[in-house]
């Protein structure tokens, strides 16, 4: 059961009873502050799947210009979908695909652009680990930039919430969650549209981000952000049954959160 958070401040929690939440895990967050509003298992150790492909975007957002070229090399291509398609040889900048991790979540994407940034994705791993300790993420410890399930991986939703409320710093990465679909164009000139894969964005006005994943270990998930009145909230939840569980309890904590 989702419960309140102990002893917040005035005026900080809702006055509406807390939302039932079937999920494994749950949590609410004041974007602002950081203070738990909510939460449920809020320390268990989860897969979290393509969710922590927000730090893969911050550890790539510190590590140099994103007008910076990547060469995809075939290695990159080598991997499960969900995928972008990228192609062996072709040069696009380090923004073009990230905003293509973030809204499309290509598992491809997220290995070029981690051994692009590192050398390989081993060493973009360490500095995932590394970033995710800076941040007081302590349940948490990855094994590659992508999610997809690998014994030994792992996070929580008090963590996500954490890496989540940091993303949502940038500028860049507030702008890609956002997105609801765009036009992805390859060197050759080829496009096609990459359409977002948090279907919130367009059920809730005020839904701005963050982030879906979906594996046979981690279940559903969703990070999800909100603005509304000058408030901010990040809600994520771990482990949903089901995609429609998924997005209504997702948008009930968020409703909950923000509505008054």
């Amino acid at each position: 059961m989702l419960a309140p958070a102990v002893d917040p401040p005035v005026n900080l929690l809702p006055s509406k009873p807390v939302p039932p939440i079937t999920a494994k895990a749950a949590l609410v967050m004041d974007g602002v502050t950081g203070r738990i509003l909510a939460a449920k298992n809020p320390d268990e150790r989860r897969a979290v799947a393509s969710t922590q492909k927000l730090l893969t975007a911050l550890v790539t957002l510190e590590s140099g210009p994103l007008s910076d070229p990547v060469t995809v090399e075939l290695s990159d291509t080598q991997v499960e979908p969900s995928k972008v398609y990228i192609r062996p040889n072709e040069t696009y900048t380090r923004a073009a695909l990230v905003k293509a991790l973030m809204v499309k979540s290509g598992n491809d994407v997220a290995k070029a652009l981690a051994r692009d940034v590192a050398g390989s994705e081993a060493a973009f791993v360490s500095r995932m680990n590394t970033k995710a300790v800076s941040l007081g993420m302590r349940n948490s410890f990855f094994m590659n930039p992508h999610g997809l399930t690998e014994e030994g991986q792992y996070s929580s939703a008090r963590d996500i919430g954490i890496l989540a409320r940091e993303a949502y710093q940038s500028s860049v990465l507030r702008d890609f969650v956002r997105t609801k679909s765009y036009t992805f164009t390859r060197p050759s000139g080829d496009s096609k549209t990459l359409t977002n894969t948090n279907q919130l964005l367009s059920k809730v006005s005020y839904c701005t981000g963050m982030k879906t994943g979906t594996t046979n270990a981690s279940g559903r998930c969703l990070v999800s952000s909100g603005e509304l009145d000058g408030r901010l909230t990040i809600v994520v939840v771990l482990g949903a049954s089901n995609e429609s569980t998924l997005y209504k309890e997702s948008e009930a904590l968020l409703r909950w959160s923000l509505e008054r």
